[in-house]
């Protein structure tokens, strides 16, 4: 039988402590202990980062627990929250060979942290052997008066149980009556005031306890100055709400904003990312600050701060949440050039250091130097500016390029947040090396951007979806499955056909917990700069009002998947997912369970157009509730509902992607 394990050994024996030259070793702590405990899951690098989980559910903590002798072993969780003074305490027990398992549901966000601890079960052992030794005919006159006198002394700190100790004791003392210290009632109260003199703890391992959208939601991207009407009219906040509907319609959870702040003038950069803006153009919003404020002003044309906390409210009424973009870069107008030029580099020549990707310039921007002097009061700055809006009402922040600035800062500044505001949710924009992007994750951020956008072929897709799904990255990195964004038009989404923005949409809204579409998408816009992965006449360089509801739009079929998403625990997360078997490799099987077991979903999904007739196969695949998982017996059709036996273990499926790419099924045993 297999338990989960960590990938690496905790052990609170550590056998390999030095001492000083003189020293005595039997003096050192260590040779006091007695227990080993180690391969401690679900634990992250041996717990120097927290395992991530959402707020109500079963934590389940596996352990090896093991001493020296023949005595009986007890083990406990313990588990708190940062801050919290006591503990709370939940039982492990054995499983197999020297395996325990135990759970515990915390219920409030924030930090935790939950130690393994072990002790001799003293009284449980003496029960042991005498039971042992009376069916086998041994006089036990002597264990009987040793069991009494571990009963008597501890009747002193008995508390509530003194009552049932004293009885044992006076039914034995006056008729020398062994049932009542042999009695199984009499070894559970001894179990809770008996002393542990042997007891050990294992390391703290932390624990980040957070709310369920951290792992299941639909975002929606939009740039708020082009809700308008006219390419010549600047968005308001006002035009933002007037769309709130239409968002909801589809189902969305999350409406995120790329940066609204105010907008640099100097080095400004013109349509399709010219180096030099014509009159009136807005240029870019990652361009931050100007005359008018920072990080914490809004671009006057959008409105106030009073308008953007109604904003707030209206989506919140919706349905809706609001997402911000933070982005730590400032333009050479930005306020903080002028208050804190320290903050910043200078070339030798007193010019401005702008942000570059050699060759790449980016004139209108300029990155702070994190490790400046005066960095204490340039951290302390960045942390208020999302504490700031915070306060506002969002509480959920899209980081921009968050793997080109320091570890340690974020690590600081996410915790500094969500200490204040525990329902704080951080989403980790890092298209890089797959190590940075997991480091990122373990630090603090709650989702992560990921490679999904660039895998289309079945194996490659299914490969990642194993790297995402293993251990230990399940144990920390939240997949946001994003199919197209500002700055990233596909390859394969630059033909512009229907199936294929339908099969992208259907993959990243099954495969990932949470998953994002850039707005346009529903209108299948797709006119790429020749030759790259970016849309021509980019947003981000000028206003673009778009006809919401044009022909040939996919607001139906989104709104649709969103519904069953919604309807479907099992979509509402990541990890508990396996492969299905299909015979044909242009569509692929996925099964996913909810976290209860209460609910499971299958899919084909077809990556490539065409007719496909297939035989999707379960296999030994066994759902349900622990203790009673059974294969499955029946599906139902999620879009039509027709229900249809598992028949030789699995079913044949039609796929026509010219109406939908895939089939989704509910699955019961």
């Amino acid at each position: 039988m297999n338990f989960p394990r960590a990938p690496r050994s905790t052990v609170t024996y550590e056998p390999h402590l030095t001492t000083a030259p003189d020293a005595t070793p039997l003096d050192s702590d260590v040779f006091q202990r007695r227990f080993f405990i180690e391969d401690v899951f679900p634990s992250i690098d041996a717990g120097r980062f927290a395992v991530k989980r959402i707020v109500s559910e079963p934590v389940d903590v596996w352990a090896d627990i093991f001493r020296d002798g023949h005595e009986v072993t007890s083990a406990a969780l313990r588990w708190r929250r940062e801050g919290e003074r006591g503990w709370h305490t939940a039982p492990l027990v054995p499983v197999e060979n020297d395996r325990w398992h135990g759970t515990f549901v915390p219920i409030e966000l924030g930090r935790h942290v939950f130690v393994v601890e072990a002790w001799t079960a003293g009284f449980a052992t003496w029960r042991r052997d005498t039971l042992a030794k009376q069916k086998a005919g041994v006089d036990i006159t002597l264990d009987l008066k040793e069991g009494r006198e571990l009963v008597a002394a501890v009747l002193p700190r008995a508390g509530d149980a003194a009552g049932r100790l004293q009885a044992a004791v006076n039914m034995f003392d006056t008729a020398g009556d062994a049932r009542p210290l042999l009695a199984e009632d009499l070894a559970v109260a001894m179990a809770t005031v008996e002393p542990r003199p042997d007891l050990t703890w294992s390391h703290a391992f932390p624990l980040m306890i957070e709310r369920a959208r951290a792992r299941a939601g639909a975002w929606y991207e939009v740039f708020p100055r082009s809700q308008s009407d006219s390419p010549e009219r600047h968005g308001t906040f006002d035009d933002v709400i007037a769309r709130l509907p239409d968002v909801s319609a589809m189902g969305f959870d999350v409406l995120y904003f790329p940066p609204i702040h105010p907008i640099g003038v100097k080095n400004r950069k013109g349509k399709n990312n010219s180096l030099k803006s014509q009159p009136g153009e807005p240029g870019s919003p990652y361009a931050i600050g100007a005359a008018e404020g920072g990080h914490d002003a809004v671009h006057p044309q959008l409105g106030t701060i009073a308008d953007f906390r109604r904003l707030v409210a209206a989506a919140r009424s919706h349905g809706l949440e609001i997402a911000l973009d933070f982005a730590t870069q400032c333009s050479p107008d930005h306020p903080w050039i002028k208050e804190h030029a320290d903050w910043f580099r200078w070339r030798p020549d007193g010019s401005m250091k702008y942000a570059e990707n050699p060759p790449k310039k980016y004139e209108d921007i300029t990155n702070p130097d994190f490790y400046c002097a005066d960095r204490v009061a340039l951290w302390q700055a960045l942390r208020d500016v999302v504490l700031f809006w915070a306060e506002q009402g969002v509480r959920i922040f899209r980081v921009d390029n968050p793997h080109t600035k320091p570890f340690p800062f974020w690590e600081w500044m996410i915790r500094e947040v969500q200490t204040r505001f525990p329902d704080s949710i951080f989403l980790s924009e890092a298209f890089t090396r797959p190590k940075v992007m997991k480091a990122l994750a373990k630090l603090g951020f709650s989702q992560s951007y990921t490679y999904f956008t660039w895998r289309t072929g079945k194996d490659e897709l299914s490969s990642y979806m194993a790297e995402l799904t293993r251990h230990p990255e399940r144990e920390y990195f939240r997949p946001n499955f994003f199919v197209n964004t500002p700055d990233i038009l596909p390859v394969h989404l630059q033909g512009g056909e229907p199936w294929m923005f339908k099969s992208r949409v259907a993959l990243a809204a099954i495969l990932s917990g949470s998953y994002g579409v850039y707005n346009g998408f529903e209108l299948l816009e797709h006119a790429p700069v020749p030759g790259k992965e970016e849309y021509l006449d980019s947003e981000k360089y000028e206003i673009k009002p778009r006809d919401w509801n044009a022909p040939g739009n996919i607001k139906d079929y989104i709104a649709r998947l969103n519904a069953i998403r919604r309807a479907n625990p099992a979509l509402q997360q990541t990890a508990n997912f396996a492969f299905a078997q299909v015979d044909d490799p242009a569509v692929m099987g996925v099964v996913k369970e909810s976290v209860a077991h209460d609910n499971v979903v299958a899919a084909a999904i077809a990556v490539a157009p065409g007719q496909h007739d297939v035989w999707f196969h379960f296999g030994d695949l066994r759902i349900g509730p622990d203790g009673a998982r059974r294969p499955v017996r029946a599906v139902e059709n999620l879009v039509t509902g027709e229900w249809r036996l598992v028949e030789w273990g699995g079913v044949r499926l039609a796929i026509d992607t010219d109406k939908d790419p895939i089939v989704m099924l509910r699955c019961v045993a």
